[in-house]
């Protein structure tokens, strides 16, 4: 690792603000930037990926929709859902981008571990699952070999939501928390643990 990793824990925020600013992170880096990871919850809200299709939003209510610049299809991002965005600088890094994905699930798995939750990987589709449902949801943008957008891990939420979309793209998917799994969250340890866990593999 050439530099050292900046560690910010922004809280609850709204989306178009966070990812603004991530727009304007990455705009304005330089080879010498240090590489940062946002720990943020985000206020209501459907995202939908650069090729993400009208179709999968099916009855958003009054829970806004945004276009945004990620890959991936549609998803949600709500209160209890520890939402993760590494600004890396892959090249530099001489990571590519499939490893890159690789390193964020490998990350989540060995969180959950940790809570004796086995997850796993599927081919074609990223993010991790737990037992055939999807606990974490994945989606980025790299620009000028500079990574944003990250991962949205649901801890301890209301997965309402999701039924009003087709999760990702893909009908009926059926969405987890870790909450479904243990009988305390602890909010600071999950969020301690991820950002320990994606930094020792950059």
């Amino acid at each position: 690792m050439q530099n050292k990793i900046i560690v910010k824990k922004l809280g609850k925020s709204d989306y178009q603000k966070v990812w603004q600013e991530m727009v304007d992170f990455t705009r304005g880096r330089t080879s010498e930037t240090s590489d940062e990871i946002w720990l943020v919850e985000h206020t209501p809200v459907f995202t939908q990926g650069q090729a993400g299709k009208p179709e999968h939003v099916l009855n958003p209510g009054e829970i806004p929709v945004v276009q945004t610049d990620r890959g991936g299809q549609v998803t949600y991002h709500g209160p209890g859902q520890l939402v993760v965005y590494p600004l890396i600088n892959l090249r530099r890094a001489k990571i590519g981008v499939r490893k890159y994905v690789e390193i964020l699930e490998q990350a989540t798995i060995n969180l959950l571990a940790d809570y004796d939750i086995q997850a796993e990987i599927r081919e074609g589709a990223p993010g991790v699952y737990v037992n055939d449902a999807k606990i974490c949801s994945i989606g980025l943008k790299i620009k000028r070999g500079c990574s944003y957008h990250g991962l949205a891990l649901n801890v301890d939420m209301d997965l309402e939501p999701f039924s009003r979309i087709n999760p990702c793209g893909f009908q009926q998917l059926t969405m987890t928390q870790i909450k479904d799994f243990v009988d305390e969250v602890n909010w600071t340890e999950i969020e301690d643990k991820i950002f320990k866990y994606i930094i020792e593999s950059i």
